[in-house]
């Protein structure tokens, strides 16, 4: 496993952990010693209490953004495709998208599959990242409502959908719902346990440091960066509030430091990307680190104006009154914040789009390597096993496009060509066999998560296209590129009229195999139904063939029986990629056949 695995795994939390468990007994430890301070609480409870709460929540954060991302993850694709026709759609669709499926990061990546299948731009990108950071701030406020007393009867309900269902769309539901349950008891959790620090002298001297601006937008950012979570930080920084040991200005400034911190999810997403991937990762660090220097001189006009916009308790004083105050203006002020940054940057996209480029150039060919890669494949997906079959899809056409171009070269380089082109098409094959291996690979990942019965059915398909569709580059690679070799070794001449009957064969059966890939990239039934359709068509272009051939047999040219052969051969060969390229069409029409009407 790569470090940049590791960190987008679960090594950061576990490091995370590791520091606070030993900075809980660094105090422990100091207090004992009686470093002029007295051990007045029991840091092993409360320690208990603020991993349990805090490992609850962030399970929670999880099961919910994991369910949420299977039952609604094709849905959002497919509004996220159609719907940012400009920057300003793009802005709010990107803010729904990633306000549904909780996860900023996951919309960065549907965008940068966009990009790089042609069907978005940079510029048009920047929008949708931009109202992505709106709507990563729906599960602040969500979390600010602090209904922990109902987080019990959530777990309850939830727990009852997920294990008593059988319907796969309600055991989702069940899921998501008893993460939400989770989020809110580990707050309360969290909450119960620093309750003993509102008295600890030590505790509330380390969080007036928290006044200091730039200090508590480190912490924020670096706590972020090692959970890769900012909503795990903003809840953190409510729980806080509800104890009242933060202010308002103070939660803002962890509220910019969170922005900051959770553009390394993105960045370590992009690490061995395509350009694209990594410019899109880019404007995300623009923009926040952007917007943050902009608010930071303002952060008491800010905070003035949220405490003036949210909810007020004047009958309350004192801590009572911050801790029922504060958590629901910090989520407040983190909403607006976002809101205003993208109504400051949201007429400068393709700025953000030309800085991007000018700072993450082409590479030059010479720096690409020859060795291919997968342009759409991404773990980052894996959370979302409808959208992660999509890029399958996309990368069983990025796949075909390889296949198509040895088709294409394929039958001039049998007829006339000489043994380099022939080694070129060759050569060819092993993109093929390269992408095969990686989309096989990925698959074998999708496998392991937890699917639905049509989830299942769409891998078990797509991985027969994608075995069908290596056939076809081995049948042009070990068969009739030693056809074209054998014709070269035996000084065949292929006559004018047999050409342009192998010809027409050959154009008949690219279009099925252009007509496979299509329908398979698009799950397209139309499509597939041609390429079945065609049996009958490549069976009288064959026969036809095969009679010509026949007559040709007869003729008095040099080297007849020779040319017979491998002009058959090439018949046999060609007939043969035909009935893989219906098999292809068939996962198709078996998928549409199989879905609900």
């Amino acid at each position: 496993m790569s470090q940049s695995r590791w960190l987008l795994g679960l090594g950061p939390r576990r490091v995370l952990s590791l520091i606070l468990l030993f900075g809980l007994l660094w105090g422990s430890a100091a207090a004992w010693a009686g470093e002029g301070v007295e051990l007045t609480l029991d840091f092993w409870t409360m320690a208990m209490g603020l991993f349990g709460g805090l490992a609850l929540f962030l399970f929670g954060m999880d099961q919910m953004a994991a369910s949420l991302k299977a039952v609604t993850g094709e849905r959002m694709k497919d509004i996220l495709a159609k719907l940012t026709t400009n920057r300003f759609t793009g802005a709010l669709t990107g803010a729904f998208v990633t306000g549904v499926i909780n996860s900023s990061s996951v919309t960065t990546v549907l965008v940068v599959g966009f990009i790089t299948a042609g069907l978005m731009s940079l510029s048009q990108s920047v929008g949708v990242i931009m109202g992505a950071n709106i709507g990563s701030t729906v599960t602040a406020q969500l979390i600010a409502f602090q209904v922990t007393k109902a987080a019990l009867l959530m777990i309850g309900i939830g727990f009852l959908m997920l294990f008593v269902s059988k319907r796969e769309r309600i055991r989702h539901y069940g899921a998501m719902l008893m993460g939400l349950g989770l989020v809110f008891f580990g707050m309360s959790v969290m909450s119960d346990a620093m309750q003993p620090l509102r008295t600890y002298e030590p505790f509330l001297a380390f969080m007036r440091t928290l006044e200091n601006p730039l200090l508590s937008i480190l912490i924020a950012a670096v706590f972020t960066g090692l959970i890769q979570s900012s909503a795990a930080t903003m809840g953190i920084a409510i729980v806080m509030a509800t104890q009242g040991f933060i202010t308002l200005p103070v939660g803002i400034a962890l509220a910019f430091g969170a922005n900051i911190g959770t553009c390394v999810t993105a960045l370590l997403a992009a690490i061995g990307k395509p350009r694209e991937a990594v410019r899109a990762a880019v404007v995300h660090v623009l923009f926040n680190v952007f917007g943050v220097i902009i608010w930071f001189a303002f952060i008491p006009q800010l905070a003035a104006f949220t405490a003036w916009l949210s909810p007020q308790y004047p009958d309350l004083a004192g801590t009572a009154r911050l801790a029922a105050e504060t958590p629901r203006q910090i989520a407040n002020a983190h909403t607006l914040f976002n809101v205003a940054n993208t109504i400051l940057f949201i007429g400068f996209t393709t700025q953000f789009a030309r800085l991007a480029e000018w700072l993450v150039p082409d590479r030059p060919l010479a720096e690409e390597g020859l060795v291919i890669r997968a342009k759409y494949l991404d773990d980052e997906l894996l959370a979302a096993p409808s959208l992660a079959l999509d890029r399958v899809r996309l990368e069983i056409l990025h796949m075909g496009e390889r296949v198509q171009d040895m088709m294409g070269k394929i039958m001039p380089a049998i007829l006339s060509g000489n043994r380099e082109t022939l080694a070129e098409i060759k050569r060819m094959d092993d993109d093929v066999d390269l992408l095969h291996a990686q989309i096989i690979t990925y698959l074998s990942k999708i496998s392991r998560l937890s699917l639905t019965e049509k989830q299942t059915a769409d891998l078990i398909h797509l991985m027969e296209a994608a075995n069908d569709l290596e056939n076809i580059g081995d049948i042009i690679e070990t068969n009739l590129i030693v056809l074209g070799n054998e014709r070269i070794a035996e000084g065949v001449s292929i006559s004018q009229p047999t050409r342009e009957v192998l010809t027409n064969f050959h154009l008949a059966v690219n279009r099925s195999v252009q007509s496979a890939v299509q329908a398979v990239a698009q799950n397209n039934e139309m499509p597939a139904r041609a390429v079945i359709a065609m049996k009958q068509e490549i069976s009288r272009i064959a026969d036809s063939a095969a009679a010509h051939q026949a007559q040709r047999l007869v003729a008095e040219e040099p080297n007849r029986i020779p040319a017979y052969t491998i002009e058959v051969d090439i018949i046999e060969k060609l007939k043969r990629i035909y009935y893989f390229a219906k098999r292809m069409a068939k996962t198709v029409v078996i998928e549409s056949e199989a879905e609900p009407r």
